[in-house]
């Protein structure tokens, strides 16, 4: 079911080359979703109709969705899911108001001051996808930040369901009636991503697009970067588990299982310097996902080139692994697991210990689930306040102030061959 890479006694070059990812071919898509986004651009609300007949099988009357239908759908929750959710809207928005950075003045000198200010951003579009699985708590992760950060104006689509009369799911509208987002599309896939960027009948463009999506929704961020600002590409979901003998394979293996429910092309891998923990980790997967409902979506992503099981000699061997693999979940579950946390510089999220499953994260951690993927988390964060705010520089110089540094500015410029820069400066001293 799931394959073995054996790196005891040997030390690649690259890691990264041996603990491959999913055939992911955003460049592909982007010819797909290209005559999309600009049908979108060009005839607007008609052309997300046609769109939304093609692939979602259902062309809703209006895009945006009536108040009344988000007020029935929050009416009409199950009560033990909208605990669920007040849970995880306190629990996130607990850190995210502990993460929100104020503004910062330095002096440099009598009368020279520069100020970082926090600014939000005003409009942002959020995408909740709605195709294997409606993620309802991905609109909690998207929404909550944006709130704390202040962004005062909040869009949010997800794809329109025949099921539901062209609305998206239930569990969607009744998060976003709780959180009090009321401009709500029931537009899904690329051509939500373009409505967002072009701005469509009762939707006006936004400034931000953030929200996790199929294949064909990363393209359409990729190629409408720049025109609009994005989170990040994200790509299917991924899973690694760092684990000595010491680790639970019961544990380990329902975690691996957890991720690969997600998607045929989602992640999972074990890396472990254990053969007795690899042994019963497969033991178990051959239980447990013949006793889960989504046996053949989940024996896709685990018999994928994209997951598997990987021995190494010793955890600091696997801590190299991980570290080149840099995935998006990171789970260690070792007999000190608090101790190799500062050793992970690679990861979208560390789960620490044998109580902290990436489905804690996915729900009510506290964090945020909207992580880099296929190695990202190199050099990218989660989704957190800061990806609705930016800096702003407020740069305030009396003429005595600018005065100590006249020389120096008129002398750079000059370096530069820039003389009008210099002159903006000589000027103000001439009277």
């Amino acid at each position: 079911m799931i394959r073995r890479i054996d790196l005891r006694g040997r030390t690649p070059d690259d890691y990264r080359e041996v603990v491959p990812r999913a055939d992911v071919d955003v460049d592909a898509a982007l010819e797909t979703v290209r005559p999309i986004c600009e049908a979108v651009r060009m005839r607007g609300v008609e052309a997300i109709r046609e769109f939304s007949e093609r692939f979602d099988g259902v062309a809703p009357e209006q895009l945006r969705v009536p108040q009344d239908a988000l007020d029935r759908a929050l009416a009409e929750l199950d009560p033990a899911v909208r605990a669920g959710l007040q849970e995880s809207i306190a629990r996130l928005r607990r850190t995210c108001e502990a993460e929100l950075e104020h503004d910062v003045t330095t002096s440099l000198g009598a009368g020279a001051t520069v100020t970082q200010r926090m600014v939000p951003v005003r409009r942002v579009g959020l995408y909740a996808p709605g195709g294997l699985a409606p993620l309802v708590s991905s609109v909690v992760m998207n929404v909550v930040p944006a709130q704390v950060a202040g962004v005062s104006s909040i869009a949010l689509a997800s794809s329109p369901r025949r099921a539901h009369g062209g609305l998206p799911e239930p569990t969607i509208l009744a998060a976003c009636a709780l959180l009090g987002v009321d401009e709500v599309y029931a537009v899904g896939g690329a051509q939500a991503i373009a409505m967002f960027a072009y701005g469509a009948g009762e939707c006006e463009r936004v400034d931000l697009v953030t929200g996790p999506g199929n294949i064909y929704t990363v393209a359409a961020k990729r190629l409408l970067k720049g025109r609009v600002g994005i989170d990040a590409e994200a790509g299917p979901t991924e899973i690694a588990i760092l684990a000595d003998d010491t680790a639970d394979a019961a544990y380990v293996a329902a975690d691996l299982v957890s991720q690969a429910e997600h998607d045929p092309q989602a992640a999972s891998v074990l890396v472990t310097d254990s053969l007795r923990l690899a042994d019963d980790v497969q033991a178990e997967l051959e239980k447990q996902v013949h006793a889960t409902r989504h046996t053949e979506r989940i024996e896709a992503a685990l018999g994928g080139r994209q997951s598997g099981i990987v021995l190494v000699d010793d955890l600091d061997q696997g801590l190299d692994v991980v570290n080149a693999y840099a995935a998006e979940h990171l789970e260690i579950q070792t007999a000190d697991a608090a101790s190799l946390v500062a050793r992970v510089h690679n990861a979208g999220a560390i789960f620490v210990g044998p109580h902290a499953p990436v489905s804690l994260g996915d729900y009510c951690a506290g964090s945020n689930h909207v992580l880099p993927t296929a190695g990202c988390a190199r050099h990218s964060s989660g989704l957190s306040v800061r990806a609705f705010r930016k800096a702003v520089h407020v740069v305030d110089y009396s003429r005595d102030a600018l005065a100590e540094v006249a020389d120096h500015v008129v002398t750079l410029a000059e370096a530069e061959d820039l003389p009008g820069h210099g002159e903006a400066v000589r000027v103000r001293f001439r009277r």
